[in-house]
């Protein structure tokens, strides 16, 4: 199983505030953790974005995160809405 951590304190405080506010989405974290590559809607980004991983946790909340198979890391680099692309 994979663990989550955050990047910056951003993007730290934008994931609490989401899993403090919305029930779901401490559920949609824990099934990322056993499937990063699957879960939640997850895919490939492109362009400037390539190598990073995206996933949706709400119907507007989406996440970028970069994943370590090595360390079994899932590494947040932002969460919010659409704009964060």
């Amino acid at each position: 199983m994979y663990e989550l951590y955050t990047l910056n304190k951003k993007a730290e405080k934008n994931l609490q505030d989401y899993v403090s506010s919305r029930n779901d989405v401490k559920d949609k974290l824990n099934r990322l953790k056993t499937s990063p590559r699957r879960e939640n809607g997850a895919h490939q980004l492109h362009g400037s974005l390539s190598g990073k991983w995206a996933c949706w946790l709400g119907s507007n909340i989406r996440m970028i995160y970069v994943i370590d198979d090595k360390n079994q890391k899932i590494i947040i680099l932002a969460v919010g809405t659409h704009k964060i692309y």
